[in-house]
């Protein structure tokens, strides 16, 4: 869905009522502050602790503390308990809540049971408003789009996940187009005509309205799509387990808690082995879904990303005086973003509000990262940002950390330059079928703290991908963790660079209730509104793989490195900057 400029509108063009949503925390605190990697034990209910959480939490005064009959009681605090942390739970409770609300405000609420009500692509309208036998470059081409059911009805209600772009395969050209949801089926899309050629025009539909809702649903209904699988080590004693965010087994478990941020993991503890001897993780899908059979059938592939025909040929589109769609004013950090955010042309990408200076030798390159330090924080989307820099400046060698495999930690140096740059996984969940080390698994918030930060410091961070199979207030109350330790390293060091990747496409034949683009748009656009007020750079990689129809989680190097340019060129132009409504698209 193109990124709208209102909350008010869903490209998915919500019209929704109010829904009253019971935030889970998955955190239940110890009697001690432990370190998240050594873990506690206890006993668990026999039933989730969400309610019991909640409820002793909300006072702030008490905790629960499971007992001998499977239930649990609230029991005081410890009195090393810092005031501001405890005023730190509640603020972040009342604006995840706040976010949740917004969210589900844009969503459309609808059932159904028969198919043929639904969205159907290949009966619905695209007609063009402003019909031309030729456009100039610059100018706009207004398409409006009329859905219909599969038995030739009109809708009359919106929420449709659309996505649209044109684009010129010759030219290697693409940008995503401006949806407008007007909530009773018809929708708007606004198309820049940015270079001279002949362009054509997509718009997809990803999922009907009625799936939009069965996902949001699904959504909110648990942790437990994914589980982990620990390997316990103990001298020649190996053991694994079962782990995950939400334990409900009456057995022993082991608890890996960050009580400041509330963050919480467990998984069951092996008998005669310690909880601090969990070495590896792997994950898994868990056999559960909670959409019916009828809404599974409107995620089958064959119904995903369809293309809605139209009879229209190519868009001719010439070169007119002095028209022009570059910017003329070089790029630099802080400056406002717009959507779209820019356009492809040649396999390169041109930033639409600023000029982005020509940056691909190694001399460039070196030059610019001369005496810098850079972390790389997130999902392996920013690994690759890592990777793709490496390829071009051959200059930088990776260190041998006695680690292996790609989830591992990477650090690569240029003595002669003094450049340092790593990446590092960020903290559970991280999902990956190959069994990855835990014993340097920690929350980007913890990692972001230990950084002095000063001008030659640069934070990259990407979080979304490992997030969407679980409730969406997981991701909210994280990515607020991470805000939180941004706000603390400016405070500390005004000149580092923190620069936030958003989520980009991914493949559309995985499993949508797990890993639905739904799903990384609403992070999406949670992202922008949590990091909209902090100064703080912003690459809109959602755009970026729209207009490239790249569809893959991980987007070939021309499309990484168009997202990773500006960072590598110290010219980052999109900054989250000041407040702005905001519309859902795709």
């Amino acid at each position: 869905m193109p990124v709208m400029s209102s909350w008010k509108h869903l490209v998915i063009g919500f019209v929704l009522g109010a829904v009253t949503i019971n935030i889970y925390i998955p955190f239940r605190k110890s009697c001690e502050s432990v370190s998240q990697m050594e873990g506690t034990t206890r006993q668990a209910a026999s039933e989730p602790l969400t309610a019991d959480t909640l409820k002793c939490s909300q006072s702030l005064k008490t905790k629960p503390v499971p007992v001998s009959d499977g239930s649990s009681r609230c029991l005081p605090l410890e009195d090393g308990l810092s005031d501001q942390i405890r005023m730190g739970w509640i603020k972040k409770r009342k604006e995840t809540k706040e976010i949740l609300a917004k969210l589900d405000h844009l969503m459309p609420h609808v059932t159904f049971s028969d198919i043929n009500k639904t969205t159907s692509a290949k009966n619905s309208k695209v007609t063009i408003l402003n019909p031309k036998d030729s456009y100039c470059v610059g100018d706009h081409l207004m398409v409006q789009l009329d859905l219909y059911d599969h038995s030739g009805n009109r809708k009359n209600y919106g929420g449709d996940f659309l996505r649209a772009r044109i684009y010129s395969s010759s030219l290697k050209a693409g940008a995503s187009g401006n949806i407008k949801d007007f909530g009773n089926g018809t929708y708007l899309v606004n198309f820049t005509l940015f270079w001279e050629g002949d362009v054509r025009v997509s718009i997809l539909l990803i999922h009907p309205s009625e799936g939009v809702s069965a996902l949001w649903a699904a959504r909110k209904k648990g942790y437990d799509k994914i589980a982990f699988t620990g390997k316990f080590l103990n001298g020649t004693s190996e053991s694994t387990a079962e782990c995950g965010f939400n334990m409900t087994r009456n057995a022993e478990l082991c608890e890996f808690l960050d009580e400041r941020d509330q963050e919480a993991f467990y998984c069951l503890k092996p008998k005669h082995i310690p909880c601090g001897a969990l070495v590896q993780l792997k994950s898994y899908n868990k056999p559960i879904s909670y959409l019916t059979d009828l809404e599974r059938s409107l995620l089958e592939r064959s119904n995903i990303g369809v293309e809605i025909p139209h009879r229209f040929e190519e868009i001719h589109v010439l070169q007119c005086g002095g028209n022009q769609t570059k910017a003329s004013e070089k790029c630099k950090f802080g400056m406002s973003p717009q959507f779209p955010s820019g356009f492809l042309w040649q396999n390169q990408w041109y930033p639409l509000f600023c000029n982005m200076s020509p940056f691909n030798t190694l001399e460039q390159i070196q030059t610019c990262l001369k005496g810098k330090l850079v972390y790389f924080m997130g999902d392996s989307t920013v690994r690759q940002w890592m990777e793709s820099l490496k390829t071009r400046l051959t200059s930088l060698v990776y260190l041998n950390i006695h680690n292996s495999g790609k989830p591992q930690k990477f650090i690569a140096v240029d003595t002669a330059k003094d450049i340092q740059i790593q990446w590092k996984k960020h903290g559970h969940p991280f999902i990956g079928s190959h069994e990855y080390s835990i014993k340097d698994h920690s929350y980007i918030a913890r990692d972001m703290d230990t950084i002095s930060g000063d001008k030659d410091t640069a934070v990259v961070i990407s979080l979304g991908q490992h997030f969407r199979p679980f409730p969406v207030e997981f991701f909210i109350q994280r990515a607020i963790n991470v805000r939180q330790a941004v706000q603390r390293l400016l405070l500390r060091s005004p000149s580092t660079r923190v620069l936030i990747k958003g989520e980009n496409t991914r493949e559309m034949d995985t499993d949508q209730e797990r890993f639905s683009d739904f799903h990384g748009y609403v992070q999406n656009l949670a992202t922008k509104e949590l990091f909209q007020d902090l100064n703080v750079g912003f690459i809109d990689a959602w755009d970026m793989t729209v207009a490239c129809n790249t569809q893959k989680v991980h987007p070939p190097d021309f499309v990484v490195w168009s997202a990773a340019l500006p960072f590598a060129s110290g010219q980052t132009p999109a900054a989250t900057g000041k407040k702005a409504e905001r519309e859902i698209q795709s």
